[in-house]
């Protein structure tokens, strides 16, 4: 089997604040986008990689240099982006795994898990169970109390046998909020494997702190 990594790198990211999109923002002495890249990059079972960027970001070459890349120009959505990203590796590769390049401290361990997942069914997707209590409001106060059993906060990488999901994409034309949902459109199962509290993805300021702390705690050669 012959696995590719698509990191999607193509948002803007408006809530992390003002300035560079927070792919491209200092991070550890190096990007979000990089330390994605790099833990699959590393990763014994990737055979390939492909970044896709926005269009405006395309036209300035504002991606890492390293790790080796395929660097493709998203589209208007974020279904889009991954289309154009999943095009390029067509006929190439039997696997495909899909990445926000805002989760810089995913870990080798979870990558693992979407593979091991992927030898049974045609999809896999890491997450973490809903421990919190949670509540609907209304108005600014507790209207009431949500049961969480069964819930789960939702993670990259996506994992998908390639051709599945390149037909899913097709057939599912207005797109979808992530790869999962628009899987499940198309009739696909998807298992659910273990995730990481430290897997973030960086939304706002204050997640750039704690991503840092947390590949700072790794190895050295993780941070440069």
């Amino acid at each position: 089997m012959k696995i590719a990594a698509v990191i999607v790198a193509a948002g803007r990211g408006l809530r992390a604040g003002a300035g560079q999109p927070k792919q491209w923002r200092p991070l550890a002495g190096h990007s979000s986008a990089y330390f994605a890249m790099r833990a699959f990059a590393d990763h014994p079972q990737i055979d390939r990689l492909v970044l896709v960027v926005s269009a405006d970001d395309f036209a300035t070459g504002d991606w890492p240099t390293e790790p080796a890349a395929d660097i493709v120009a998203g589209g208007a959505s974020r279904s889009a982006s991954v289309f154009a990203g999943l095009q390029v590796l067509e006929g190439t590769c039997d696997q495909v795994l899909i990445h926000d390049a805002a989760r810089p401290c995913v870990s080798r361990g979870v990558i693992d898990g979407v593979i091991e997942a992927l030898r049974d069914g045609p999809a896999a997707a890491p997450a973490v169970p809903v421990v919190d209590a949670l509540w609907r409001g209304d108005g600014g106060t507790v209207a009431a109390a949500v049961p969480r059993d069964g819930l789960y906060r939702a993670q990259t990488p996506q994992g998908f046998h390639l051709a599945e999901i390149i037909a899913a994409h097709r057939t599912c034309l207005q797109g979808a909020a992530d790869d999962v949902e628009l899987a499940r459109r198309a009739g696909l199962t998807v298992a659910i494997t273990p995730g990481s509290d430290d897997n973030l993805k960086i939304t706002v300021p204050e997640d750039f702190i704690r991503a840092e702390r947390i590949l700072r705690a790794r190895d050295g050669h993780q941070t440069g």
